[in-house]
């Protein structure tokens, strides 16, 4: 789990700094910084959505995957719980369970982070999350920038989620067949488009309420034929 604990440190090192420049950065510089962000994103999802090879299972996992987090409301819980942290810690900032839930969904949602813990659970190294780790260690200083603190709290989320997988996959992972890791990061892919389309402010999507998704589409793929 190497690999995820140096990515969780550099979440909290880049949060941390990112902290030092909030409010003196100029608006047209996290305008535009969410901009490129939110291209970036958005060309990620497509291109892994594309890999999808069950299709049929991506869409009723996405289906019944929404339909379940509806029911939980977990974006509603996961807001609620922000505003736990903010108000137990006294943080002022208004944004912060935004940034929580953003940070976590762009941190969890890549391919990199389920090809990377899968690789290091299989023992391959963590050479993969330490790439991923550069990556989010820069973009957390952006985001905490311009959302504040909240963004450092995400790195307990992604503690637990990519810790999670490193750890199924060590006890796990000589009897999860390699085509499942297509169609779940397939399925993270259209996940990341909707975090896209809510960072361009196009439309508000909550993805989060999305998330039992990724459950849903290892049990098709496990218990029902190929299509």
């Amino acid at each position: 789990m190497i690999g995820t604990l140096i990515n969780t440190a550099a979440v909290i090192a880049g949060g941390a700094i990112g902290l030092l420049f909030v409010g003196k950065l100029p608006e047209k510089y996290t305008t535009i910084f969410f901009q490129a962000i939110g291209l970036f994103t958005l060309y990620l999802g497509i291109s892994l959505a594309l890999e999808a090879q069950q299709v049929f299972y991506v869409v009723l996992s996405l289906i019944i995957g929404s339909l379940a987090g509806e029911a939980l409301d977990l974006e509603a819980r996961m807001e609620r719980g922000g505003e736990w942290l903010k108000h137990k810690f006294k943080f002022k900032n208004e944004r912060f369970s935004e940034g929580l839930i953003t940070a976590f969904l762009l941190y969890c949602m890549g391919s990199l982070t389920l090809i990377g813990s899968v690789t290091e659970g299989l023992g391959g190294g963590p050479k993969i999350l330490l790439i991923k780790s550069l990556m989010d260690g820069v973009s957390s200083i952006a985001l905490a920038s311009a959302m504040g603190i909240g963004v450092l709290f995400s790195a307990a989320p992604l503690l637990i989620y990519q810790g999670g997988i490193t750890l199924l996959t060590m006890w796990f992972g000589n009897f999860i067949p390699p085509e499942i890791i297509t169609d779940v990061s397939a399925v993270g892919g259209i996940l990341l488009i909707g975090l896209a389309i809510s960072i361009l402010q196009i439309k508000k999507i909550r993805v989060m309420n999305m998330l039992p998704a990724l459950v849903v589409i290892v049990i098709l793929l496990i218990f029902l034929p190929k299509m």
